[in-house]
């Protein structure tokens, strides 16, 4: 699955134009290294958001083939450090 729509699925970042302007400003890390929004994620994978003065550190723990509830978003991430 595509990075910002990962993103916006995991409601990480609530909207996915939102999502695309923040890894194409070089403010999303995959495994410590810049991603763009087309970069594929997959299970494992530790993303690193820089926004809003804020940085997340979230390891991801599932790839959902689709849109989910907001239940099953907070699933779909573990979240490492948030400060």
């Amino acid at each position: 699955m595509r990075l910002d729509k990962y993103l916006k699925v995991s409601r990480l970042i609530k909207r996915r134009t939102v999502a695309n302007e923040v890894a194409s400003g070089g403010r999303v890390f995959i495994n410590n290294k810049a991603a763009k929004p087309a970069a594929e994620v997959k299970e494992g994978d530790i993303l690193r958001l820089e926004y809003f003065n804020k940085t997340l550190i979230a390891k991801i723990l599932k790839v959902p083939s689709g849109n989910v509830s907001i239940q099953e978003s907070k699933d779909l991430y573990e979240v490492i450090q948030d400060n």
